[in-house]
């Protein structure tokens, strides 16, 4: 490869890096529930973002490593596990700055030496074989890893790294752009694409020969950046050199050193001796052009002088390190000078000497070498401070001593440089400076002074409000607070005089969303099309309720409240049984007999027919046979049903014995002969009659079971039958319990309670079914955790049930994550129950942001989270809120969600009635629990407070509001571990352009250290066989066993001896089997259990197919193993439905390949004659109207009508879909319920193409469908019709699509634990599946292996306020109908955060920012000084789903920027021209659509076609603006900041935050010096001492975009938390990152298409992101139109044409 080819394919990797940029997901990498799978960390890209931060100073060493240490911290912190890989050819890249390699080396030491970091440094590069070996092994979920390098040769490695990683399935985040908050980091993820993998296939080559080019590239531009400097020594001399150096100074320090002291010894007689060296050899060049060489000889001298001098102040430097503190130094003055030129050749020489040095510290591993400090061995900073002193203080006559210790140590330091020199005298300590050279340049300002940045006046607004001294009263005597008089307080803002100037009344009360939400039907409206319209969305969900579960409805007839029963205790039915009760009695025992009678007749009528069934083919005949076994419910009748079953099994088992002889038998005929003993012993016992029970042991010693044959019946049974001898011909040749574990353990029977309860009606529920159900009975809250489908919802239903039952008033909410489970549920309720409602009542409605209806007069509400937190913090809603009686929590597990996650807290907390909190994957539920029973303690303190007179007057005025029943303030946590049917685990893998399947045994995630550190996880559960296997590898891998033969499965205590084995049996067995294996595991006898679990584990397998391609095989595969109906779950919304679409394109080429060109032909020809039939059909109708009815004529007319229908029939047989060619089952529907619902879709944007994939048995859902779009998918499915889905995670969160297999068919950061378990949780349907199978392709064996044994991560809070918040809460305490009851909610939100639960430094931190808002709030007008509401407080926390952009709105409104902007064509027109639109929505995008792009897409050359892509900048009037508030807020927000730092722990802040490394100690007092170059103390307040040391102050928190870390980290409040919207973002790298123009340019264009190609987005989160963007639009324009009375002011006319005219593209496409 020439150099130009080599460059040109460089580009190439360049431009397929660029083009993933763009797609890049600004993603949450711990994923919603806070919890993170092992990634890795390229070193390089950490140390060169970080490196760039602007905060930081060059040469300031112990500020980078805190700068470092912070962001590693932090993702430990919000549980990130990751190790940090250095690639030694990355070195190369830091050629151009020698400065940064000792850095690199002492950063990777640090981290190695002082942490607890993984860190790898053995691979050489990214292309080694050993590092693609490291990735296979460890799996890691994705690489972190910067997209640009600090010049381009780094980027070139970054991206080797980058398309390498890709080609190994890994994907990739980058380094840059990322935001955190307290619980989660967000970054750009490049997922690696099929695209990428390709690529590297293909240019394999290419891309290792272009690697080595480069490599070599850096090598000889290392071989010249030496020999400019050290001559004729190579690489290998000076690394001799170095190790020399250190081996001489061990001599000289035999007891050891800190690092600090050997470097500066080290590296100064290092660089001495190398500058040395230098000057030697520029003089014999020099003097061979014949120079005067008495001068030459006297300049070296001198310059070696001055770099002694240099090297002197560098030792005192490290000295001043030893002894001075961090609180001291971080007073240090900051000199800005600049190094002088003529020194720069010995500092580089000089971190090339560190550099040797560090390289070889681990060679003296054996010397007592303290390596606490690697991260402070020198300050630049420092340097140059004692450097200014004595270059120009020193010179003017200031002489300051320096102090005993430290002219010691100094002197020591320098003696020590002396001897390690040798060569030649390197003179005294002593004077520091013999020369007059200045080693710093000259500047006008040398010194920056922080005493002098203005700051303005601290101190906080005084307020007098209830609320406020309620929640933060105990820390307002600890806070400032400015007089009455002060300027601030005196200028705060006066809405009233804005209001005047426009017509506007800003104070004026909003509609709330409640009344903004679209509602569905009128619900006063007597208009005929609308009762019909309503009637029909009633029949609709009736249905759809059906799909959801076969449950006929329920009437509810409110009853008078009666005492409960308690039905633990079983009642004395003869005790006082009344007239009215015995003749109730003996009719139900009447009509019990009546039903028997009749099953007997129905089966005496078929009976005949199965048995002959059964003769002809058994397994036929059984399915027949249970398939009237459930729909009978005599049990007489059923055990003769299972009588005749068991006979017909013997016969055939009989049969086939004698047939076979020795080959292998047909098990599947012994395992239905053991199904029935098991329904007949365990379920009808009673029935049992001698005969039966000898048929019975009959059938167990034909089995070969002899022992179980005499504990049942120990006489001789089967000697009449066949001679002893010959029994062993029938034996099935294992003993029972292996049989029934290994061929029966899906139909073992699960134990349950056979005792009914009176309070449910269709099932008898278990224990713990009943402890809900008396959780309700009682008004008690419960935290409920139990496994997918194993009936926690039906307390939910339970819980409904009871309230409609109590009263007409009465209200149950259910709270549901997703929009799609609320419409589900919605359904449900309203096929379940029906009741007779007063007029305009309804039973059942629903809120949610698209949509209402009946939400307020509804007994039943289904809603999603932000909306029911609408409606409570709605201050006139108190009165409904009241009448709520229970609320239920589904899926609460999304506590811990990334999206709004502190609504559900605000829920929880605001509720005052009991709850029921469901979920399937918590892993703290205890925590919770506890959490929210401090929350109810609160409530009942409350209550006794507001006292029983209110309560009493309450219930006397308000009784049409709801009984008041007795309160419960209990929470009760209610736990059940096991899912009702097994798992099966398999993986997929493609051989030879085939799949094949492997079986996964769960134990094969394991490891020794996994199962010795944690133990087995709780919820990896083994199916029977899995256990059978186990117990057999165990035997086989330890041949000493000493258990072998008491677990051996025959003789197992749990199962031993036993007909029936059970469920529960069967997990004790495993159970045991578990222990014994840890019991290895911690006994000694690791080494077997390693071989256990290696031999368990699959053979590594690898797809290296294309998997997209083979995706319709996979399809294809499962139906024929009979595994359809299936769930595939992928990641990507794009491929989604390219999957489904790729599965129909498949069936479509097989339907073409099998249909004959006749066909075809045919059908060509019956469509013509059947367009000739019509004709004659229209033209006899025309004569007919024209003439006379003739009978001839007409009968001419039927016989072209018969004929057409005919013709039709026949055309419709010959393009029918052949059935293997179609996934769908016809039979599962009939066509008017298909046709009815795909009648919803007809007009939907995917409609058609969801109606074509349906007709094959394939369908899609992702969360960018249309509800209806949705509901055709998932009611097709669970009828059966639709076979095949493919899905994303949204799926997975409550929607009830079970299913008999669940496919994982793309990896991603995004499958992780929870969502695993969520998403396997769907296989396996209760009632039609005994068993579920899991499968996964193109998944990686460590990714699965992690998934199983990973444990479901914690629930952690939220930082829980924002401003717009706390204006919505004071909005509730100062409006609200009942003044103390919203009090009380307020405080609860106030107080009880699950973040602040038992954390009081946390407690008092949220005061704090609640303080601040209310400042904030009050100097922009919003609040006054009494906490009431003013100004535009109604708009802003209107749009409070978009804080801070609400603020910067209203703001830009008061200052009346869109009435400049908005100016209609001409005058007194309404209607504002295409540029005016253009801006506005310009502006809008800048607020309302702000989507980064990663900031190196700028460089992009790639062509767009329709969009513009990068928006631009705001117009300059709009500019100006925001900086304004930008700036006084930033102002607000230091101060407020400044205030608060007294509340930081100083202990902690003078420590780093990883390695726990401490800087305190006694200030060194006694020197002069420093107490000289020290003294800077004001000014650094609220910054972290160690930003101190770059010259950081206070006047800084003042600056745009200052980073995290620079304030002091313990007060735990950081910049997000300031409401700014910064209009230019740089990422950590300092590049600017352009924003999204998606909405604009859909605005000129009005093509999704055009977002796809150019904005790079996918369609339907476009869709969704403008779909939102058009609802803020429209939210604005109504709530300006209520604010404003003059009917035509421009801007609400202007923002009324804008959303009119946005909706109407939107509904185009």
């Amino acid at each position: 490869m020439g150099l130009e080819e080599h460059m040109m394919f460089l580009e190439k990797m360049s431009q397929l890096i660029m083009s993933a940029l763009p797609k890049a997901k600004h993603s949450s990498l711990f994923n919603d529930f806070v919890e993170s799978e092992f990634f890795l960390i390229d070193g390089d890209s950490l140390l060169a973002t970080c490196i760039c931060e602007e905060s930081l100073k060059q040469g300031q060493q112990l500020h980078f490593f805190y700068v470092i240490e912070c962001y590693l911290m932090d993702l430990i912190s919000k549980g990130g596990q990751f190790a940090i890989v250095f690639f030694k050819d990355a070195e190369y890249a830091y050629l151009s700055f020698p400065e940064l390699l000792p850095l690199r080396t002492a950063f990777i030491l640090h981290l190695q030496h002082n942490t607890t970091i993984d860190v790898q440094t053995e691979f050489s590069g990214c292309l080694s074989q050993g590092w693609k070996s490291f990735l296979e092994d460890s799996y890691p979920y994705y690489l972190m890893v910067a997209d640009e390098g600090l010049n381009h040769l780094q980027t070139h490695l970054f991206n080797f790294l980058i398309i390498q990683s890709w080609s190994i399935k890994v994907n990739v985040v980058l380094s840059s752009g990322q935001t955190s908050n307290i619980l989660r980091l967000y970054a750009y993820l490049m997922p690696s694409t099929c695209t990428n993998q390709t690529f590297f296939k293909e240019n394999k080559k290419k891309i290792e020969n272009a690697y080595k080019i480069l490599i070599k590239q850096l090598q000889e531009c290392r071989i010249l950046a030496l020999e400019s400097l050290f001559g004729n020594l190579k690489w290998k001399h000076m690394m001799d050199e170095a190790c020399e150096t250190m081996s001489l100074l061990k001599q000289l320090w035999p007891e050891g050193s800190d690092i600090r002291r050997v470097l500066c010894v080290t590296s100064c007689s290092l660089s001495l001796r190398m500058y040395h060296h230098f000057l030697e050899n520029r003089n014999r060049t020099i003097s061979d052009q014949n120079t005067d060489i008495q001068e030459m000889e006297s300049n070296c001298l001198n310059m070696m002088q001055e770099m002694e001098d240099l090297c002197k102040l560098h030792c005192l430097s490290v000295v001043f390190l030893l002894h001075s503190p961090l609180s001291q130094r971080a007073c240090a003055r900051f000199i800005t000078s600049h190094w002088a030129k003529n020194i720069q050749t010995f500092l580089k020489m000089k971190k090339w000497c560190e550099y040797f040095i560090l390289s070889n510290i681990n060679v003296f591993e054996f010397w007592n070498l303290n390596l606490i400090h690697l991260c402070d061995l020198s300050d630049e900073l420092l340097l140059k401070n004692i450097a200014f002193y004595y270059e120009n203080e020193n010179v003017e006559g200031l002489h300051l001593n320096l102090g005993d210790v430290i002219m010691k140590d100094y002197e020591h330091l320098w003696n020590t440089v002396s001897k390690l020199v040798r060569k030649f005298s390197v003179g005294k300590a002593f004077p520091l400076r013999t020369t007059k050279l200045s080693f710093l340049e000259k500047s006008p300002s040398p010194i920056k002074d922080t005493s002098k940045e203005n700051i303005p006046n601290l101190g906080f607004i005084p307020m007098s409000c209830e609320l406020v001294d309620m929640f933060v009263g105990d820390i307002l005597k600890d806070l400032p607070f400015l007089k009455s008089d002060d300027p601030v307080v005196t200028s705060l803002v006066k809405q009233k005089e804005f209001d005047e100037l426009v017509h506007w009344h800003s104070h004026r009360p909003l509609s709330d969303d409640y009344d903004r939400t679209k509602c569905q039907f009128d619900e006063k409206s007597r208009d005929p099309r609308f009762l019909r319209s309503v009637q029909k969305y009633h029949v609709f969900q009736r249905f759809y309720g059906s799909s959801l579960e076969s449950v006929s409805p329920k009437v509810v007839v409110t009853q008078a409240v009666k005492p409960k029963s308690n039905f633990s205790v079983p009642k004395n039915k003869k005790a006082h049984e009344t007239k009215a009760e015995i003749i109730t009695r003996e009719n139900k025992k009447r009509l019990f007999a009546k039903e028997e009678q009749k099953e007997e007749e129905k089966w005496n009528a078929l009976s005949f027919s199965i048995e002959e069934e059964m003769k002809e083919n058994l397994n036929s005949g059984i399915k027949n046979l249970e398939d009237f076994l459930k729909s009978c419910k005599s049990n007489s009748v059923k055990f003769r049903v299972e009588m005749v079953a068991l006979t017909a099994c013997l016969k055939a088992w009989k049969e086939q014995c004698r047939g076979k002889g020795e080959s292998t038998k047909d098990l599947s005929i012994a395992v239905q002969m053991m199904k029935r003993i098991h329904s007949l012993m365990e379920r009808y016992p009673e029935l049992l009659q001698e005969a039966d029970q000898q048929l019975i042991a009959r059938c167990l010693k034909y089995l070969g079971f002899d022992e179980l044959t005499s504990s049942l019946y120990p006489t001789q049974v089967v000697g009449d039958d066949i001679k002893e001898k010959k029994m062993d011909k029938y034996s099935v040749g294992m003993g029972p319990v292996r049989f029934q574990l290994q061929y029966m353990g899906h139909y073992l029977i699960r134990d349950e309670r056979k005792d009914p309860d009176p309070r449910v009606q269709d099932f008898i529920p278990d224990t713990w079914q009943r402890e809900l159900l008396d959780v309700v009975d009682n008004n008690e809250s419960a935290v409920i955790v139990a496994p997918t489908s194993s009936g926690k919802t039906y307390a939910s239903y339970y819980c409904m049930e009871k309230v409609l039952k109590e009263s007409n008033e009465g209200v149950v909410v259910y709270v549901a994550p997703t929009k799609a489970l609320v419409n589900q549920v919605a359904a449900t309720v309203q096929s379940r129950f029906t009741k007779n409602l007063p007029n305009g009542e309804a039973l059942c409605g629903v809120f949610t942001r698209d949509y209402r209806h009946d939400a307020l007069n509804c007994q039943v509400l289904i809603t999603v989270p932000a909306c029911f937190e609408i409606l409570l913090l709605s201050p006139h809603r108190q009165a409904w809120v009241k009448r709520i009686r229970y609320v239920i929590f589904d899926e609460v597990h999304c506590l811990g969600g990334e999206i709004g996650a502190e609504v559900w807290e605000h829920l929880l907390v605001m509720i005052r009635c009991p709850f029921l909190a469901l979920s399937a994957t918590i892993s703290n539920p205890e925590h919770l629990t506890e959490w929210l029973q401090s929350v109810k303690r609160y409530w009942k303190q409350e209550d006794s407070t507001m006292g029983k007179n209110r309560n009493a007057g309450y219930c006397a005025n308000s009784h049409k509001y709801h009984f008041r029943m007795k309160e419960s303030y209990k929470v009760r946590l209610v736990l059940y571990g096991e899912r009702y049917n097994d798992l099966e685990k398999h993986i997929c893998s493609i051989t030879d352009d085939d799949i094949y399947f492997d079986h996964f045994h769960p134990c094969a995630a394991l490891t020794t250290d996994h199962i010795e550190k944690y133990g087995f996880p709780s919820d990896l559960t083994l199916s029977p066989r899995e256990t059978i296997q186990l117990y057999d590898t165990m035997f086989q891998f330890w041949e000493s066993w000493p258990r072998a033969q008491e677990l051996d499965p025959e003789k197992s205590i749990h199962c031993k001896n036993k007909i029936v084995i059970k469920k529960l049996d069967a997990r004790k067995y495993e159970e045991s089997l578990k222990a014994e294996l840890t019991s290895w595991i911690k006994n000694g006898h690791a080494e077997e259990a390693k071989m256990v679990l290696r031999n368990l584990s699959p053979d590594s397998v690898f797809s290296s197919g294309n998997t997209v391609k083979m995706f319709p095989l996979l399809v294809e595969k499962l139906r024929k193993m009979e595994k359809l109906p299936a769930l595939f779950f992928l990641f990507n919304l794009g491929d989604v439905e390219e999957r489904a679409l790729s599965v129909r394109t498949s069936l479509e080429q097989k339907q073409a390949e099998k249909r004959s060109l006749k066909a075809d032909k045919e059908a060509h020809d019956v469509t013509n004659k059947l367009r000739k039939v019509k004709k004659s059909i229209e033209k006899q109708k025309t004569i007919d109207e024209k003439s006379q009815k003739n009978p001839r004529k007409m009968d001419q007319r039927l016989i072209h009508e018969a004929e057409h229908t005919n013709l039709l029939r026949t055309l419709e047989k010959n393009l029918e879909i052949p059935q293997e060619c179609t996934y769908a089952n016809q039979k599962a529907i009939d066509t008017e319920t298909l046709q009815m619902v795909f009648d919803r879709v007809k007009s939907t944007r995917k409609g058609e193409q969801l109606k074509a994939l349906a007709r094959r048995g394939i369908g899609y859902h992702h969360s960018s469908l249309n509800f209806k779009e949705k509901q055709l998918v998932e009611i097709l499915f669970r009828k059966g019709f639709i076979r095949v889905v493919t899905a994303t995670g949204t799926l997975a969160l409550g929607i009830n699509m079970p299913c008999k297999s669940v496919v994982f068919a793309q990896n991603s950061v995004y499958l992780d634990a929870l969502n695993y378990r969520q998403m396997s949780g769907r296989a396996g349907r209760r009632g039609q599946d005994l068993m579920g199978d899991v499968y996964f392709f193109d998944i990686p064996l460590p990714k699965i292996g992690k998934l199983i044994k990973s444990n479901v991560p914690e629930l952690r809070g939220q930082f829980p306020l924002s401003i717009t918040l706390v204006l919505r809460l004071m909005l509730l305490a100062s409006k609200g109908d009942d003044p103390e009851d919203a009090k009380a909610k307020v405080l609860s939100v106030l107080k009880h955060s699950l973040l602040s639960f038992k954390q009081c430094r946390v407690t008092e931190m949220l005061k704090l920012y609640f303080l601040f808002s209310l400042q904030f709030l009050m100097k922009q007008g919003y609040l006054d000084q009494e906490g009431k509401l003013m100004g535009f407080a109604g708009l802003v926390s209107h749009l409070h789903y978009h804080e801070p952009s609400n603020l910067v709105f209203v703001s830009f409104l008061v200052k009346g920027l869109f009435r400049n902007l908005c100016q209609p064509t001409r005058k007194g027109s309404k209607h504002f021209s295409q540029d005016v639109m253009e801006k506005l929505v310009l502006v809008l995008a800048n607020l309302f659509g702000r989507r980064l792009l990663p900031a190196k897409f700028q460089d992009t050359t790639l062509k767009f076609y329709q969009s513009k892509v990068f928006l631009e900048d705001l117009p300059e009037d709009f500019n100006d603006a925001l900086h304004e508030y930008n700036m006084n807020v930033t102002k607000d927000f230091a101060s407020f900041l400044l205030s608060v730092s007294k509340l930081a722990d100083m202990k902690q802040e003078y420590q780093l935050p990883l390695s726990k490394i401490n800087f305190t100690g006694k200030e060194c007092e006694d020197s002069q010096l420093v107490s000289h170059l020290m003294n800077c103390k004001e000014g650094r307040v609220a910054i972290s001492p160690f930003a101190c040391l770059s010259g950081n102050s206070d006047g800084d928190l003042f600056q745009p975009n200052t980073p995290n870390h620079v304030i002091l980290r313990t007060i735990g409040i950081n910049h997000t938390q300031a409401p700014v919207l910064w209009s230019k973002i740089f990422d950590n790298q300092g590049r600017r990152m352009p924003l999204n123009a998606y909405a604009l340019d859909f605005y000129k264009h009005g093509s999704l298409t055009g977002l796809v190609q150019d904005n790079r987005m996918n369609e339907g989160t476009a869709y969704e992101l403008l779909k939102d963007f058009a609802l803020t639009i429209r939210s604005i324009s109504v709530s300006l139109r209520e604010l404003c009375e003059n009917e035509d002011d421009n801007v609400v006319l202007a923002f009324e044409q804008l959303s009119e005219t946005f909706f109407e593209k939107l509904n185009q496409v």
